[in-house]
């Protein structure tokens, strides 16, 4: 195959660092939350239109390491983040915005909100008192709200300058309550219906709109809410965003709010060949293709993204027992001709692995005739 690569690891990973364009970075001046001013710098090169110009150097979010204590499962801590980026792309285009984490949100902050409001005066989660019996506020007064995101969204103006034009904020709500009723005992769970999400989700976007707008630096800057559905914390595919909205500039309250069609489905499921009955077949050929010829090799799972019942891409992860470098190219050749058969038409990322790490990346996009091919040495 043409776009075939057997290249050291270490060798590609200088590859992708030093093979961009030689265009000139260009230096910007940012006012900062100290009111103070720094040189700041945009990249030149974009990895894809689909991707926003991060600033450098990099400013960590004001609230980093929350999402970690904060949701269950590391699949929804990196959807939280990279589905509101997605769902920004609504309001803040690639092409003249740039992305830079959140500054205003501070960790004292976010920490606060997320508590009952009968624990500290600015919580937002439904209040509880000691004395209720806890199957009572698992149904009554669950805690909604697991996690909040920033995101802020700048754009250059004329006077040399970036400045903050846009704010996106992801509320991360549970899909499931956990408790115990007793202290270190058991821990029972209840489903929450998303019809409370909904209603929870709005109105907790409503008042921290209003408490942004609270702010001068904040009166005039749009504001984009997401709300993201956690998974189950023993779910192997995140959740999604399920609905969003926007306060204009000015605006103090969220409105025209959205639905939002997304999904990731995992294959080979009995839920997969129920709703996505042609691709869940798709991918039970795929899979019996390569047991016919390969049978010492772990299993195969694929995690589908949809976006209005329609895939817009399909990962794949194979885990493999070989040990010989000819028979890990043999069987990528094998695999990605087997890709092309099932899966040429959509955007496909294979990934080969083994107890000694990565062994081969398999690309396809869609308006692509060929993959590429990457063998780790």
């Amino acid at each position: 195959m043409k776009s075939f690569r057997l290249i050291p690891a270490m060798i590609a990973a200088t590859m992708l660092v030093g093979c961009v364009p030689t265009k000139k970075d260009t230096e910007l001046t940012q006012e900062t939350q100290q009111e103070k001013a720094e040189t700041t710098i945009i990249p030149s090169f974009k990895i894809d239109e689909s991707y926003y110009k991060l600033l450098t150097p990099y400013k960590e979010s004001a609230s980093r390491g929350l999402v970690v204590s904060n949701i269950y499962t590391k699949y929804d801590m990196k959807e939280v983040e990279t589905g509101l980026m997605r769902l920004s792309q609504n309001e803040f285009d690639t092409e003249n915005f740039f992305f830079q984490e959140g500054q205003y949100l501070a960790k004292s902050t976010v920490t606060n909100w997320l508590k009952r409001s009968s624990q500290e005066k600015d919580g937002l989660n439904p209040p509880a008192t000691e004395s209720m019996p806890a199957e009572e506020r698992a149904k009554k007064a669950p805690i909604y709200l697991s996690h909040i995101v920033e995101q802020n969204y700048l754009t250059k103006t004329k006077d040399n300058k970036v400045k903050l034009s846009g704010i996106s904020i992801g509320l991360s709500l549970n899909s499931i309550y956990y408790y115990q009723k007793v202290k270190y005992g058991e821990y029972y769970e209840e489903p929450i219906p998303e019809s409370a999400l909904v209603e929870q989700g709005k109105k907790m976007a409503s008042e921290i709109v209003s408490r942004l707008r609270a702010r001068e630096e904040l009166k005039d800057v749009p504001i984009v809410v997401g709300l993201f559905k956690q998974k189950a914390n023993n779910d192997i595919i995140p959740g999604t965003y399920f609905s969003y909205g926007v306060a204009k500039a000015g605006q103090n309250d969220v409105a025209d709010w959205q639905a939002i069609d997304e999904e990731y489905v995992l294959f080979p499921t009995d839920e997969s060949k129920d709703v996505y009955r042609e691709d869940s077949n798709n991918f039970k050929k795929f899979k019996l293709d390569i047991d016919k010829y390969f049978s010492n090799y772990t299993s195969v799972i694929g995690t589908g993204f949809y976006q209005n019942k329609e895939i817009q891409k399909l990962k794949i992860e194979v885990p493999i027992q070989f040990f010989g470098q000819a028979e890990i190219i043999g069987f990528t050749q094998y695999l990605t001709g087997v890709l092309m058969n099932y899966f040429g038409n959509i955007n496909v990322e294979v990934s080969i692995t083994s107890i000694n790490g990565p062994e081969a990346l398999i690309i396809k996009k869609s308006n692509d005739k060929e993959p590429y091919v990457h063998i780790y040495e």
